[in-house]
């Protein structure tokens, strides 16, 4: 699908956004995917997807965050290894790190 290519773009960065935002986003996909198969109204999403073989937002954020720390983990520069250093973490304001999300 062309338009998962485009919000997938980043999703390690943006992934940690508010969940308005991301359900933004599986609105959006949600109308895209009803629009294509011309599904009745009051079928569920989750249906819909299911039948599809289309995975939620949220899943595709998880998915991609395990990707980048797998690659983040293997990775030669001891810079990129210590994004992965959450000892030092002092959370203010609810706000998510990119490691929260696997």
């Amino acid at each position: 699908m062309i338009i998962k290519s485009i919000w997938t773009y980043g999703i390690q960065l943006w992934g940690c956004a508010s969940k308005s935002n991301i359900e933004i986003i599986q609105r959006c996909q949600n109308i895209a995917l009803r629009t294509i198969v011309a599904v009745y109204r009051y079928d569920r999403n989750d249906i819909v997807h299911r039948d599809m073989m289309i995975p939620f937002v949220q899943d595709e954020i998880t998915k991609f965050a395990r990707k980048h720390e797998k690659r983040l983990d293997q990775h030669t520069n001891p810079a990129a290894i210590q994004l992965l250093d959450n000892s030092l973490d002092i959370r203010r304001l609810k706000r998510r790190r990119p490691y929260d999300l696997v």
